[in-house]
């Protein structure tokens, strides 16, 4: 496994180490070529699919010279939910009881987007960038009215579709993120010193890193962690292709311009209106639990959830839970 350099050294000259996220690299097989994907025009006739996260087909849809991957499948009636990624992650990288949970009572959709792993073009190096070609995709599909939730990095790009876009977004689901200007501790790069750590270390297997940025070193959360491992793992069959050297840079680099954002801290946040479920661990290391607070504090309309003994990955700890009460909040 490749580790992953946060220095200030690295982030200026980003493409020296090449940056290979190794355990996402090596979870996801290499796509299995066009012929095993169901390809769509990406109309408002694609109204989704049957199936599980196991078993959907990937799809592609193409705009403004990006191919867009995504899934989408569940119960058809309420708004589609949208997905938003974390750091490196690919289509495989959600939990599968997360998705189908939610899936029973709404369509979700999972996407990569530019230059993420089976998606064309280049990944921006900014959450501003990332979030207009979200926001492109969405409008592929043909789509007026989302629900929207973003993890990690992907919160801080939803938190900027909401800006850019807010009539396309009814209710927003942030988990595990950080608005502007986020505490990381004495990190560099407005990372936090945990991340640098776990993302350097080297794992055997590489996938169990997962129990090291998802879940606390408890022994009830680490069986935790094992059992979500073999979730995630659970999919065998046209796997999303890897990531390229060239994403992590990137999203290193918009973590950085997001934390030193200009302008009256969390100011931004006061135009926010939608309602807001914030989900969080009480001992996120990798997004400092702290970040949560600042949102839930500064959003006009919000709500937080606190799990306890729990890490970055909370909602993957507690999906049962997290299942019953992001249904409820979508449902009201």
């Amino acid at each position: 496994m490749q580790n992953l350099d946060f220095s200030a050294d690295s982030r200026s000259a980003v493409s020296r180490r090449g940056f290979v996220f190794g355990s996402a690299a090596v979870a996801a097989a290499s796509l299995a070529g066009g012929k095993s994907f169901a390809e769509s025009s990406g109309s408002s006739s694609d109204n989704g699919s049957e199936g599980t996260a196991i078993t959907v087909p990937t799809r592609f849809v193409e705009t403004n010279g990006i191919r867009f991957a995504y899934r989408r499948w569940g119960k058809k009636g309420n708004l589609p939910l949208v997905f938003n990624q974390h750091f490196t992650g690919n289509l495989d990288n959600w939990d599968p009881a997360v998705l189908d949970g939610l899936a029973r009572e709404r369509e979700v959709i999972i996407f990569n987007n530019a230059g993420i792993a089976s998606s064309t073009g280049e990944v921006p190096s900014t959450f501003a960038g990332m979030a207009k070609n979200a926001e492109l995709f969405i409008d592929a599909l043909g789509m007026t009215q989302v629900d929207l939730l973003g993890f990690s990095i992907g919160g801080m790009v939803a938190q900027q579709i909401v800006v850019d876009r807010p009539e396309l977004v009814r209710k927003l689901i942030l988990i595990g993120t950080a608005p502007r200007n986020q505490d990381a501790g004495n990190g560099t790069g407005y990372i936090t010193p945990e991340t640098a750590s776990v993302f350097g270390a080297s794992y055997n297997p590489p996938e169990n890193m997962w129990l090291k940025v998802f879940f606390t070193d408890s022994e009830k959360s680490q069986a935790a962690g094992r059992e979500f491992l073999k979730r995630y793992l659970s999919r065998t069959k046209d796997r999303d292709a890897a990531i390229s050297e060239k994403v992590a840079p990137a999203q290193i680099a918009a973590v950085g311009e997001w934390g030193a954002h200009p302008g009256e801290r969390f100011a931004y946040l006061k135009s926010i209106a939608q309602p807001t479920l914030i989900v969080s661990g009480n001992h996120d290391v990798i997004v400092y639990t702290v970040n949560s607070l600042h949102l839930v504090q500064n959003l006009p309309n919000a709500k937080l959830i606190l799990y306890p003994d729990a890490n970055h990955g909370s909602w993957y700890e507690y999906h049962d839970d997290f299942i019953f009460e992001a249904n409820r909040f979508l449902n009201a």
